[in-house]
């Protein structure tokens, strides 16, 4: 049975990324792409890496006819989805990419977003979308709300520690490099390639940054008690990846062992053999992550290092895994392209 797609901000990156991973979906039809800016637009003049696909031009969001539209992914900016998750048709079920339904807390998304949630009802029934660790959940969900990237590849090397207490909580610490296109696709100064093609630098510095809401929400209901990471995210010249670095407390074969026995029957979370650590270069393009564990110099450290493609595995491909679950399907299905190598 064909599956109804609609992909609702189509013209950015993981909008785009979504098109390449549903062209191959053995069940998924796209029927509908909307891009306000580009409306009136083919994809291909928009991406023309996609040229060779027969696709929906773009259009307004209020040109689409949501009746015969089984799923939607939202890949919007933030703060859009929640008036056009409210409107929408009950039997469309929804995957939102943005950080519009992460936060379970109203008033933790108005602390961290810097506004009051407008579909407070919605926010409640909406299921964190980290498939791994809420795969029952979403199975029944009708509206899931894809997690950050950032927030997804640091989750994947700490909540088995977390839940199996093999690391000191309150010694968590966490460096993160992130590609450029994590910052999205609009026209920025910053983002110019001369800007940021021999230039590495941090942002949201000292607690700043909104993914440290989902690291608080998940940290502290796995842990049973207040639990607050140091991290800081830092760009890099890369187009796409991440490679989070955490420093933590516990020894270090012990936390090895948990990653194993966590990820052991997962099929797209690879934990290297002891010693290993992985690089951005061995996921691109790709819904897998990868997870190296070594021993500090330091007795009684260890560090663990988790990477992923924040476009795929960290946004776009989770979304499909979590589509998949949500229409009945195969979870990898669509999903198991190899990494772009070199």
């Amino acid at each position: 049975m064909t599956q109804k797609i609609a992909i609702l901000g189509a013209s950015g990156y993981t909008g785009a990324e979504l098109v390449r991973i549903i062209a191959t979906h053995p069940s998924f039809e796209i029927v509908a792409l909307s891009a306000e800016r580009k409306a009136g637009q083919q994809m291909a003049d928009v991406f023309p890496h996609l040229r060779h696909l027969d696709l929906p031009p773009l259009v307004k969001l209020d040109e689409i006819d949501f009746a015969n539209v089984d799923l939607v992914f939202a890949a919007l900016p933030h703060g859009l989805s929640q008036a056009l998750v409210r409107d929408l048709p009950e039997h469309v079920k929804v995957v939102d990419l943005g950080a519009d339904f992460r936060l379970r807390d109203p008033a933790a998304y108005e602390k961290w977003y810097g506004a009051p949630h407008v579909a407070v009802e919605l926010q409640k029934t909406a299921v964190y979308g980290l498939t791994e660790f809420y795969r029952e959940d979403i199975k029944n969900a009708r509206l899931v709300a894809g997690t950050g990237c950032n927030a997804a590849t640091v989750q994947f090397a700490l909540r088995p520690l977390i839940a199996a207490d093999v690391i000191d909580l309150d010694d968590i610490i966490c460096d993160l490099k992130n590609g450029i296109s994590g910052a999205g696709r609009a026209l920025k100064e910053n983002m110019l390639f001369t800007e940021r093609a021999t230039d590495v630098q941090g942002y949201a510095h000292g607690g700043k940054h909104r993914h440290l809401g989902e690291f608080d929400q998940e940290f502290t209901e796995i842990a049973g008690r207040k639990v607050e990471i140091q991290f800081t995210p830092h760009l890099v010249p890369m187009s796409r990846g991440i490679l989070a670095t955490c420093y933590l407390k516990g020894n270090a074969e012990t936390v090895y062992q948990t990653l194993v026995d966590a990820y052991k029957d997962e099929p797209f979370i690879i934990v290297l053999p002891y010693g290993q650590q992985p690089g951005t270069g061995h996921v691109a393009g790709s819904n897998y992550c990868h997870i190296g564990v070594s021993t500090d110099r330091i007795s009684g450290r260890a560090l663990v290092t988790c990477v992923l493609d924040n476009l795929c595995k960290g946004s776009s491909g989770q979304a499909v895994q979590n589509a998949n679950l949500m229409l009945g399907l195969d979870e990898s299905a669509g999903l198991t392209m190899a990494p772009v190598f070199p």
